[in-house]
């Protein structure tokens, strides 16, 4: 299994990625908070500004300091690794 990572150390395996979404509208703010009061939120932006919310097939959402393009560049260059 391969793994991306998603800024200061911190790695998901990207076949468990559902969606990565900028964390500025409404809807997203309470998919955060729900996530948060059941206890499903992952913090791994280690205090920085959130750039990124990233929903994982397993219910958890993870709060990513990176942004969704940086995010998707990695993946791309993860795909493009793996298929050498």
């Amino acid at each position: 299994m391969k793994l991306i990572n998603i800024g200061f150390g911190s790695m998901i395996a990207p076949e468990r990625v559902l969606s990565v979404l900028e964390p500025e509208s409404a809807p997203i703010k309470r998919v955060v908070q729900e996530a948060k009061e059941r206890g499903m939120l992952i913090d791994a932006s280690y205090g920085r500004k959130t750039r990124s919310v990233i929903l994982m097939d397993t219910d958890h959402v993870i709060l990513s300091a990176l942004t969704p393009e940086a995010l998707a560049t990695r993946w791309k260059e993860e795909k493009e690794d793996t298929h050498v």
